[in-house]
């Protein structure tokens, strides 16, 4: 079996202001690449601006960002793509992923929304993903993104939506495991048949992380609180399937020591070690 090439490799750490200080004068010879979100770096001047490029000469980089909007009815903000265009040639900064979703209108809504899963969407969706491509010179990666209520005028199942855009705009996939888990239990699917629907050769590099139980049959997405073992077995199922790929830790609220993060980035590993050797599932004869 052919290895597929990615722009990074191994497991992954976001970067958080609140642990710069730490992750600099801890060896971290595990973490494979890190990821930041660049709308929350560009423009920072000063000691921060100096920490993030320590921390660029030391790791492979990617960036995730946050208010791109990729859904909304507003247009598209060509000036932010430039932006973190620059600011990805300034670190030598590889991928540019972005969420699924939609986060503006009139204003910005300070959430991320689901996108109409109808064929109407999926044409204006993947034409704004192609303009934000052609204007960074490289394909992007789309996450599959959490959401709470369905967006209203769905005409689609969701598997089917992020499979047409991913089509469509010919872009990649950012696979966030914890979503998937966490889409199964609010809209009751099966998180290994969704997985398995998506497709492997798009994939870039993947997230897991950790959420908050609002009630037996609603999970919060807040990346707050550690893995826990369901979505450790959804990724060990996901390696077996597609074969290894980058995955990165996130963690954005109540950050534990740099310790206790990297004894989960061990963990990535130990999953990815297991798998690495073994043809995936998807090309088994």
């Amino acid at each position: 079996m052919e290895t597929k090439d990615y722009v990074v490799n191994g497991a992954g750490l976001g970067l958080r202001r609140d642990s710069i200080d730490e992750l600099i004068k801890t060896p971290t010879p595990q973490v494979g690449f890190m990821e930041v979100a660049p709308e929350n770096w560009i423009g920072v001047g000063g000691a921060f601006r100096k920490q993030l490029r320590a921390m660029t000469e030391r790791h492979d980089f990617v960036t995730h960002g946050l208010s791109l909007s990729i859904g909304s009815p507003a247009p598209l903000d060509e000036e932010l793509i430039k932006q973190i265009g620059a600011f990805m040639k300034t670190h030598g900064i590889k991928k540019y992923t972005e969420h699924l979703t939609y986060c503006s209108d009139d204003g910005h809504l300070y959430d991320l929304l689901p996108i109409p899963f109808t064929e109407e969407a999926v044409d204006y969706v993947a034409e704004r993903i192609m303009r934000a491509q052609d204007i960074l010179g490289q394909r992007i990666g789309m996450e599959n993104a959490s959401y709470y209520t369905p967006a209203p005028g769905s005409e689609m199942q969701e598997i089917e939506f992020i499979n047409a855009v991913l089509e469509k705009a010919d872009c990649e996939l950012l696979l966030d495991i914890n979503n998937i888990y966490v889409n199964s239990v609010n809209h009751r699917y099966d998180p290994v048949e969704f997985m398995k629907g998506l497709p492997a050769e798009r994939i870039t590099y993947a997230h897991i992380a950790g959420h908050y139980n609002e009630d037996d049959d609603l999970i919060v997405d807040t990346h707050g609180a550690d893995v826990i073992e369901t979505v450790w077995d959804l990724l060990d199922k996901a390696y077996e399937h597609f074969g290894v790929f980058p995955t990165l830790l996130e963690r954005d609220f109540n950050i534990p020591p740099v310790a206790e993060l990297l004894k989960e980035v061990d963990r990535i590993i130990h999953y990815q070690d297991k798998w690495q050797k073994a043809e995936p599932l998807s090309v088994r004869r």
